[in-house]
């Protein structure tokens, strides 16, 4: 098994795949990898080389943010948002959509399980 940034990479997959379980990584970054390091699509994580495995790790620590580091900095992003009192910051504050969305209806993942208002009915 594959250990790039502190994640566990699953091996049967392939790497343009398998990189995608790092945090930071998508697919566009996992082809742009492997297209520096050299290696083809279609080949999976349990056919990679010792120093291929070396090439990925030392390419993503180089050119990426990725795992704690990125989750750090957007989490002091959203602090930051915060102690300022922005919309967006009020709005991670108190649980509810950032971005626009609608929360008449809808927004459930974000608010939370629905809740009963005493009163409702007439």
């Amino acid at each position: 098994m594959a250990r790039i940034a502190g994640v566990n990479i699953p091996t049967a997959k392939r790497v343009e795949i398998a990189l995608t379980y790092i945090h930071g990584i998508g697919r566009t970054k996992a082809k742009e990898i492997c297209e520096k390091v050299g290696l083809p699509y279609e080949r999976r994580v349990n056919e990679l080389t010792d120093s291929e495995i070396i090439q990925i790790r030392e390419s993503i620590d180089s050119d990426y943010t990725v795992e704690g580091d990125l989750r750090r900095q957007i989490s002091i992003n959203i602090k930051r948002l915060m102690d300022l009192k922005t919309y967006r910051g009020l709005r991670h504050r108190s649980g509810l959509p950032v971005r626009g969305q609608r929360t008449h209806t809808n927004a459930r993942t974000r608010k939370g399980k629905p809740k009963a208002i005493a009163g409702k009915k007439m």
